[in-house]
């Protein structure tokens, strides 16, 4: 189970993400090339790069969570003692649960509605409901690695990870993230 779930969100994600980017500078490079040497853009150019940003972003987000390396507006949670911290940890994952179930939700209705209605991009003439069916996905698979990884977005620990959250345990610093005191934390000599 847990080699199907790293494969779905880790090694898909990454694949499909470096798949998008190579794509996207092949299509960057035929285009300024196209423009500048032939005076022959390619109009679809544009509307794919962007889509295919989107998509890179959603995508990039479940790895993102997997690490757990959301940026966090942790400044004075991470001053807090254990109990305290915990309870701020565990609002933050009810929180980030009830928005990935509230937009999973409303994205797959929305999705659905373009499919079946056979909408299209206005340029490239792709499937709309392809190109916000990227949402869908990063949002889905947040959702599922939250769950998976309940206990560490309980607990804040993600391995070891320098830049994570701190871990329960760890005593509140009075330095910087890194632990290493911050020029202001200093008394001057």
């Amino acid at each position: 189970m847990e080699r199907l779930l790293r494969f779905l969100c880790v090694s898909l994600p990454r694949g499909a993400l470096g798949t998008l980017i190579g794509v996207g500078v092949v299509i960057n490079v035929a285009n300024v090339a196209g423009r500048y040497l032939f005076n022959a853009p390619i109009v679809w150019a544009e509307e794919i790069l962007v889509l295919i940003m989107v998509a890179c972003v959603f995508l990039g987000a479940i790895l993102v969570t997997w690490e757990g390396q959301h940026i966090r507006m942790d400044l004075v949670s991470t001053r807090f003692g254990k109990p305290w911290r915990q309870l701020v940890l565990a609002l933050d994952t009810v929180v980030f649960l009830l928005v990935c179930g509230f937009v999973v939700r409303h994205s797959w209705s929305f999705v659905q509605i373009l499919y079946e209605t056979g909408q299209k991009t206005v340029v490239a003439r792709l499937p709309a409901w392809l190109a916000h069916a990227t949402i869908l996905a990063g949002f889905a698979g947040m959702l599922l690695v939250v769950l998976a990884r309940l206990r560490n977005y309980l607990s804040g620990d993600f391995g070891g990870n320098p830049a994570s959250a701190p871990a329960i345990d760890a005593e509140p610093s009075a330095g910087g993230a890194d632990g290493k005191p911050r020029s202001h934390d200093t008394e001057a000599t």
